[in-house]
């Protein structure tokens, strides 16, 4: 009953034995203000998950009323080393990176910057013929801000032709020139739903054009500082370029370090920590106790689904009893970002991604947590 639908990269298996589990605090002490009772079956609960599904290491935190309650961390940020998972590891947030891009879009949308309606490619539009070779083939030019935004494009679908995966030796501004010039729309924009990461990336060129700013550089003025985020930034492809408190990925099936992070940016190319993740939701839920970073109205918009889409508004998954989220999904990676309807903000991430229910189990973990704790504290752990 707590599944949530999430659009996913296909999953894959990871055969990793993890034989010691451990949290922030290494003496399993009860947070204070929760019922000891209450943590031994969250930390019950996360355990089950974690051997079934060999989880090397996992972090989440929760806020009520928009004020941080609980963040717990198990197992190991990095098992070659022995470095326990802390709150401060940083994870690859995967499609997470689109609410983030959304709510850029729409805070230049309130500034007058920019509309929804605005087209994005041909003769006096947003990016003109920047990119890919005019005349355009059918339909790009019709292509508005709020397609992209709503997954309407009519093609660069998320499948195994998804361009924003393919030709790993292109640059960025070379994949879109490819892309315009060789994956022609297969829908008219604005009638058929189909999930695509290239929109999102050209929303990031639609930001740097408007703004004249970096798409990350845009991202961490306008809408990470004003939430208190100072960690968050785009990860790195490989290896040798893992940022500092970055979690080691564990995959089996794919390299997590091929994965062209900086390529991604604005559909996929963030990594952050859960606190950070909250302190994001809690500027954007409309719930009373915290000022949020958009209008009321502009919110509305932001939430409120499309018809060809009923299952996702703009940047962010939604159903029919107000519930937003989303989620993330890479190679040695899986991540959820969710705002409930009564008051509660969750975050969890993984340093792995196994086949199976492996993401839906995920998420009822999250709800079996939030009804398992039957006493909350009043502090806020971000006013700390």
């Amino acid at each position: 009953m707590f599944t949530i639908k999430f659009y996913l990269f296909a999953s894959v298996c990871l055969m990793i034995t993890v034989t010691c589990f451990a949290q922030t605090k290494v003496n399993n002490s009860t947070p204070t203000g929760f019922l000891t009772q209450d943590i031994k079956s969250v930390d019950s609960l996360v355990y089950s998950f974690i051997k079934k599904y060999h989880v090397p290491g996992l972090s989440f935190a929760i806020a009520k009323n928009d004020s941080l309650k609980i963040r717990r961390c198990y197992g190991y940020a990095d098992t070659f080393k022995h470095i326990l998972m802390t709150p401060d590891n940083r994870f690859r947030i995967a499609s997470i990176s689109k609410p983030f891009t959304s709510t850029a879009i729409m805070l230049l949308i309130e500034q007058g910057e920019l509309h929804l309606k605005d087209k994005v490619f041909g003769n006096n539009a947003l990016l003109a013929t920047k990119y890919g070779t005019y005349p355009y083939k059918k339909w790009v030019i019709d292509v508005t801000v709020e397609d992209l935004l709503e997954h309407l494009c009519g093609g660069w679908a998320n499948d195994h032709n998804d361009p924003m995966f393919l030709h790993p030796e292109m640059s960025q501004a070379q994949l879109i020139n490819w892309t315009l010039n060789n994956q022609p729309l297969q829908n008219k924009p604005g009638t058929h739903f189909q999930y695509s990461n290239f929109g999102f990336c050209i929303l990031g060129r639609v930001i740097e054009k408007v703004s004249g700013s970096k798409y990350e550089e845009f991202v961490r003025k306008n809408v990470l500082i004003p939430c208190g985020i100072t960690s968050m930034e785009i990860g790195g492809n490989t290896l040798a370029e893992r940022k500092s408190k970055e979690v080691y990925y564990y995959d089996k099936q794919q390299d997590p370090y091929t994965m062209d992070e900086k390529r991604m940016d604005a559909h996929g190319g963030w990594i952050a920590t859960p606190t950070d993740l909250i302190k994001f939701l809690v500027r954007v839920d409309k719930f009373p106790q915290k000022p949020d970073i958009l209008k009321p109205a502009t919110l509305d918009s932001m939430f409120t689904p499309s018809v060809a889409g009923s299952g996702y508004a703009k940047g962010w998954a939604v159903n029919q009893v107000n519930n937003y989220w989303h989620n993330g999904s890479l190679p040695g990676q899986q991540s959820i970002a969710v705002r409930t309807n009564d008051n509660y903000c969750w975050a969890i991430m993984v340093n792995t991604r196994a086949d199976g229910n492996f993401s839906a189990d995920l998420d009822e973990l999250m709800w079996k947590i939030r009804f398992t704790i039957k006493q909350w504290p009043r502090y806020d752990l971000l006013a700390k």
